[in-house]
């Protein structure tokens, strides 16, 4: 028994990718840094050439890079970034439209209702649910620091 476990580790330590911490977070910084500098270029164009107002201009750039990278991962791109930038592409926005349309690609042979639908709300779901609810709580926070004068 301890020999099959002796053999099973080193099989795992031969298959398992070796990965350079200080490369990993070089990547992370630069991946994450280009879909910043993308987004910021993108909302500086629009208020420069189009005169809109910032945070119009900031709202338009976030809608476009979740169609960005929705389009990205419906080709199959985004997720050679990720493997690539790691936490550099998973963290912004478009690492969640990302994360919500993979299982939707994945599952489209289920049908519209049970393979996409479903799907969709895989990721998005609790994220809607505990967004909702700590909107709650928050604002019920809020109201009794008004009733008592707090706030």
């Amino acid at each position: 028994m301890e020999l099959n476990k002796q053999a099973y580790d080193e099989y795992i330590k031969e298959i398992t990718p070796k990965n350079s911490l200080p490369m990993d977070m070089a990547k992370a910084f630069l991946c994450g840094g280009l879909i910043c500098a993308l987004g910021q270029l993108s909302a500086s164009g629009m208020m420069k050439f189009w005169g809109m107002e910032k945070e119009t201009a900031f709202t338009w750039m976030q809608l476009e890079l979740i169609l960005l990278s929705v389009v990205l991962t419906g080709f199959g791109i985004y997720p050679k970034i990720v493997k690539w930038g790691g936490a550099g592409a998973l963290v912004p926005i478009t690492g969640f439209a990302n994360s919500v349309v993979s299982p939707a690609i994945e599952y489209k042979t289920e049908g519209h209702v049970f393979g996409i639908g479903v799907k969709l709300f895989t990721i998005a779901g609790p994220v809607i649910l505990f967004g909702v609810f700590a909107s709650w709580v928050l604002g019920i926070i809020y109201w009794i620091g008004g009733v008592m004068g707090v706030i």
